[in-house]
């Protein structure tokens, strides 16, 4: 059997975990993710768990946050007064909305991480950012490079 080796095309399917146990996504009920190995399509420490891997195969991947979308950067949470908030935005912890760079070239998205009645902070950080994460994955195809 062909064994999947770096520049190959592979498709996946996959469910990814927290370690609470809770899934964060999956490739359930979709087609099967496909991307090409060692390109930088995918998470590092997912892609380095494919090579050597046939089609058929399964396996569970433990990806450590600094192999995932790397630990949390406390300089991605601002604080931005209340009022620069529009007053149509139902603001509530949790919520994602969208910033533009400071020169207005790039739209970020942020998380309300926090509220009080003076300020809100917005984290711009990875919603996955600093977590451990897990995939049970199964290779379903590979199209050698």
């Amino acid at each position: 059997m062909t064994e999947v080796k770096t520049g190959d095309t592979v498709a996946i399917h996959y469910t990814g975990t927290l370690n609470d146990g809770s899934t964060f996504d999956s490739s359930a009920g979709r087609d099967p993710l496909e991307f090409v190995v060692g390109s930088g399509q995918i998470i590092p420490g997912l892609d380095k768990a494919l090579p050597g891997m046939e089609v058929g195969d399964k396996k569970t991947v433990e990806v450590p946050s600094a192999e995932a979308y790397g630990e949390a950067n406390p300089a991605n949470r601002q604080a931005v007064p209340r009022e620069q908030i529009p007053a149509d935005i139902p603001l509530e912890v949790g919520l994602t909305l969208q910033m533009q760079s400071p020169d207005g070239q790039q739209v970020i998205p942020v998380t309300v991480a926090e509220m009080s009645d003076e300020e809100v902070i917005l984290d711009a950080n990875h919603v996955l950012a600093g977590k451990d994460l897990t995939f049970a994955i199964e290779l379903v195809d590979i199209k050698a490079a």
